[in-house]
């Protein structure tokens, strides 16, 4: 099986040797090229839009432009892993450890970050406002209203996954990037020329979450590894501020 993950990034940096990643700069239609990067604004591409949709013009990117068996996202610092403890480079999946998860397994996401204090609705609320997750839910009701339910349910969970990574076979690629982008394109045109930065790709990574529930595709749970430094202490520091101390519009 082919399989080709996309390393969304906007700048040079360190990447891994494995062939199974290909280097997309996300945004490119924006920047000045960054070299040794595939750019995301060729062919049929939304590059422009990057400033809402982050990493997901490097997915709809991939999504358009290549044929291969499986697909997938990662980005520049973040990578799976099978590796408890690997830091660096050399500890990432590679494409031959992909292959062989996606034998008996339609795609590869990452584990759950558990919000003990927070559901995935006020966890979103309190960071970027309710506003954006009611009209996407208004947009799954509208488009797709056999997910509604587990929009729902999704949304009152303690635990989510983040980041918009994953690896999928082709089938469940296409079919999961055709519901995301035409509810992502909705809530763009209702948010309007005022929408926040990066906030597309925030309901992205809630909205994996409800495709995942409703269509129950076979899985494979992998770390997360991040290259770069983590900053708990602040992390933790700005999620109980914004718990605590924001209020939610």
């Amino acid at each position: 099986m082919r399989i080709v993950v996309a390393v969304a990034l906007h700048k040079p940096s360190p990447l891994p040797q494995d062939a199974l990643y290909l280097p997309v700069q996300a945004g490119a239609a924006l920047h000045p090229p960054v070299p040794g990067a595939l750019p995301d604004d060729s062919g049929q591409h939304i590059s422009p839009r990057n400033p809402l949709y982050c990493e997901l013009t490097a997915h709809y990117w991939l999504w358009k432009q290549s044929d291969a068996e499986g697909c997938g996202l990662c980005h520049y610092r973040r990578y799976f892993t099978r590796r408890p403890f690997a830091r660096s480079l050399s500890g990432v999946l590679g494409e031959k450890e992909a292959a062989a998860l996606l034998q008996d397994a339609d795609a590869i996401v990452p584990f759950p970050r558990l919000y003990l204090i927070e559901t995935n609705a006020s966890h979103f609320a309190h960071a970027h406002g309710a506003a954006p997750l009611a009209l996407a839910r208004e947009t799954v009701r509208r488009q797709c209203p056999a997910y509604l339910p587990a929009f729902d349910r999704v949304m009152k969970r303690r635990w989510g996954r983040r980041f918009n990574m994953l690896i999928m076979r082709r089938a469940c690629f296409n079919a999961y990037s055709a519901w995301l982008f035409g509810i992502l394109g909705e809530v763009e045109e209702q948010l309007g020329s005022g929408a926040q930065e990066r906030i597309l790709g925030f309901l992205a990574e809630r909205l994996l979450d409800v495709w995942l529930e409703h269509e129950r595709p076979r899985l494979r749970q992998l770390r997360v590894m991040h290259t770069e430094s983590q900053h708990w202490p602040r992390k933790i520091a700005g999620f109980l501020k914004r718990k605590f101390m924001t209020k939610c519009k």
